[in-house]
């Protein structure tokens, strides 16, 4: 069953990073695509613009996709826990811990996730365990 647990906890969380990633290069569900994202986090200090929000949508696209098929494990809870210390120090931070002031506590869950993950392996249903 623990095998199982982990698939499903890989498959959401990578899947919905990937998500965000295409949000940020494609424009896909709803996002802004490079030139919007990029905008928008020049509004908050992340210069230049577009080059980051590309930077930040590889990270979360490549980090998900890893991390749910689990494949290099530790490399994609590295990706995604560099998104979202980026995110932490430009955006939430200042706001607290809590997220109903904007705060950290949703990036940090979600470290918590993927570094938990990485450490204790990423499962039997994993590409990592099918190539050890």
């Amino acid at each position: 069953m623990m095998a199982w647990g982990l698939l499903v906890i890989r498959l959401v969380v990578g899947l919905l990073f990937v998500g965000h990633g295409a949000q940020k290069l494609f424009g896909w569900f709803g996002g802004y695509g490079p030139k919007g994202t990029g905008g928008w986090m020049e509004s908050v200090g992340i210069k230049p613009g577009i080059v980051m929000a590309v930077v930040a949508g590889l990270m979360e696209l490549v980090g998900g996709a890893l991390f749910a098929i689990g494949f290099v494990t530790p490399l994609a809870a590295v990706l995604i826990t560099a998104a979202m210390l980026g995110a932490i120090v430009k955006v939430h931070g200042k706001n607290g811990l809590w997220i109903t002031s904007n705060g950290i506590e949703y990036q940090l869950v979600l470290i918590a996730v993927v570094v938990g993950i990485a450490l204790t392996g990423a499962g039997s249903y994993s590409l990592d365990a099918l190539i050890q």
